[in-house]
């Protein structure tokens, strides 16, 4: 598994962005980020989503949760 040590800087980052902004503690933020559609991409190498900013990553979660809303 390549990239690993930037993936989880990302996904740290990630989760911090969800608990401030969805108003959630670290565990319910993790809880989020990890049942999401978004972490697999993030774990998927040939996605690229690893050399992406925090912010990008965070903007597919969010564009994920506001499908499911729908």
């Amino acid at each position: 598994m390549a990239h690993r040590l930037a993936k989880a800087i990302i996904a740290s980052k990630v989760i911090d962005l969800i608990a401030k902004k969805y108003k959630q503690p670290i565990d319910g933020a993790m809880d989020l980020f990890y049942m999401s559609d978004t972490i697999k991409l993030l774990g998927d190498d040939e996605t690229g989503l690893y050399s992406q900013s925090p912010l990008y990553v965070f903007s597919l979660f969010e564009q994920e949760m506001n499908s499911k809303k729908d």
